[in-house]
């Protein structure tokens, strides 16, 4: 055997190996964690990088054409699929209604304010008092605040279920 390929099969090796460990952490990861989203998580981080030094071994092993090809593909379809399937299972479980452990939340969506406090927000009542004020521009003019409250001509605050429509 020639040094360039003692050293293939070295790497080979080494990779393999790097591939199994990363293989039996995510396994015991799906077998100790206590919920569903942290055995997505455990399962698809380790085991995309153990199965990518795998399939990076066959590469070695096979070279550049063929099998060696096909291992490389494996590995971009691989790191394509799994985060997307990962994200899946974890939505669906949330719309399932499956609990996070601890005080873990999902955070807020984008443009969306329900269950945003108002420190969330960046908002505080006293930053809500200030609007009522001939600073803003808004408002009836005498001072309580009634219709400039930080929201439109008609004393809609703007916030989604808040306002005076029907008031």
């Amino acid at each position: 055997m020639t040094a360039v390929g003692e050293l293939r099969a070295v790497l080979v090796v080494a990779l393999v190996a790097v591939g199994c460990f990363f293989l039996v952490v995510g396994t015991v990861g799906l077998l100790r964690f206590p919920n569903v989203y942290n055995r997505m998580h455990a399962t698809s981080k380790p085991t995309t990088l153990g199965t990518a030094a795998v399939f990076f071994a066959g590469f070695v092993y096979f070279g550049p054409g063929g099998a060696g090809l096909t291992s490389l593909l494996g590995i971009v379809f691989l790191f394509l699929t799994v985060p997307t399937g990962a994200h899946m299972i974890a939505r669906s479980a949330e719309q399932m209604g499956v609990p996070f452990q601890g005080s873990v939340t999902w955070p807020a969506l984008p443009g969306s304010d329900e269950d945003e406090s108002p420190e969330e927000s960046g908002r505080t009542d006293e930053a809500e008092e200030d609007d009522g004020g001939s600073e803003s521009g808004g408002g009836s003019g005498d001072g309580d605040g009634s219709a400039g409250d930080g929201g439109d001509e008609d004393g809609n605050s703007g916030r989604a279920g808040e306002g005076s429509a029907g008031a």
